[in-house]
């Protein structure tokens, strides 16, 4: 089944193409490998979780979060290789959550992106992963998460 078909059958859909908030570009494909530059949770420049996970944000706030930074990933994907289905795995995730002091589920957050790749490619869409928690992000968003894919042609 098509990506995008999946995403369509679960409710999902891609936001639109999520523009560089500072002197940076969306991905950068080296041969096979596409860098995807930091997502935030925004739709249309907004960002949609704001708030401390731990603190004000419960942990399903922070998963709901990771999924849309998920879905800015896709957007880019999508922009850059005009269709979802030339990923061919996910190879890194680096993902960043805005947490409370003595806060340590940052993996858990982040499954909600994971969660979200792993439905959508299977096995491919696991990747090798950091997530870490820090004090500030961009906009007060409550996660960022940036990724490194092997593309195929």
């Amino acid at each position: 089944m098509r990506v995008e078909q999946k995403l369509q059958d679960m409710g999902l859909t891609l936001p639109e193409l999520p523009a560089p908030n500072g002197v940076y570009v969306p991905s950068r494909r080296v041969g096979n490998l596409v860098f995807v530059a930091g997502q935030t949770p925004t739709i249309h420049g907004v960002n949609q979780v704001v708030g401390v996970v731990g603190e004000d944000l419960t942990l399903e706030d922070g998963r709901r979060s990771a999924q849309l930074c998920a879905l800015n990933i896709l957007s880019v994907l999508k922009a850059e290789l005009g269709d979802l289905d030339k990923v061919k795995q996910f190879v890194q995730i680096i993902s960043y959550v805005r947490s409370a002091k003595n806060f340590g589920d940052q993996p858990k957050v982040i499954n909600g992106a994971s969660e979200l790749f792993k439905e959508l490619y299977g096995e491919s869409g696991l990747a090798a992963r950091l997530a870490i928690g820090t004090n500030e992000l961009p906009g007060g968003g409550a996660t960022e998460i940036l990724a490194i894919v092997e593309v195929e042609d």
